[in-house]
């Protein structure tokens, strides 16, 4: 059957693939500044990109890490699973150009605004993703919705703000960061149960 194709384990490697090139076109774009620049000097200014690359790179990886949480119990695929997928990463890939616009242009309201919109897109696909594999598999989302919910809501929220004060635009996409960066408690007794299954007695 054709259907019997369309496997988890495929939709996982093409996605760790493509997540690994976003991860790698971000870190080419730390530049080494010019030798007529002092060291302390070009230190200072490409301190700002480090730290933005720092923050993309943080989000990017949660995306990864759910990402294999999330399609953990997943033996098959759908179309719109597929799809989805794909609309993540199409978000996803877009953070590299907005962290080296933040990198070329430097920390100002336009340029945070942008890299907050990079954030935010990701967000409305990766909830669409997991409500379908969630509804496929039998299984409760990532973190809970409310949670997913939320952290959109500081990444949209983070756009206008930028116009205010870019810093603390920043300081609410990090924010989301911390957030994630602990797994869900039922997700990880989920992939605990699944590596190592109870003992059948007979």
């Amino acid at each position: 059957m054709p259907n019997e194709r369309l496997t988890s384990s495929r939709l996982e490697a093409f996605s760790d693939g493509v997540i690994a090139v976003i991860i790698t076109i971000m870190v080419l774009e730390l530049k080494v500044p010019a030798k007529e620049v002092g060291n302390l000097t070009a230190l200072h200014e490409i301190l700002p990109l480090v730290l933005v690359y720092l923050l993309s790179f943080v989000q990017v990886g949660i995306y990864w890490v759910n990402h294999h949480y999330l399609i953990d119990g997943l033996k098959q695929v759908t179309h719109g699973i597929l799809w989805s997928n794909l609309a993540v990463l199409f978000c996803l890939s877009l953070i590299p150009v907005a962290t080296n616009w933040v990198g070329v242009r430097g920390i100002s309201p336009f340029s945070i605004a942008l890299y907050s919109v990079a954030c935010a897109l990701p967000g409305t696909p990766w909830m669409v993703l997991s409500s379908l594999i969630c509804h496929h598999a039998g299984q409760r989302p990532a973190g809970g919705m409310l949670k997913q919910i939320v952290s959109v809501s500081l990444y949209v929220g983070a756009i206008p703000l930028a116009f205010v004060s870019p810093y603390i635009s920043l300081g609410m996409i990090a924010l989301v960061a911390v957030v994630w960066l602990l797994p869900p408690r039922e997700i990880v007794e989920l992939t605990r149960n699944s590596t190592h299954p109870p003992a059948h007695t007979h």
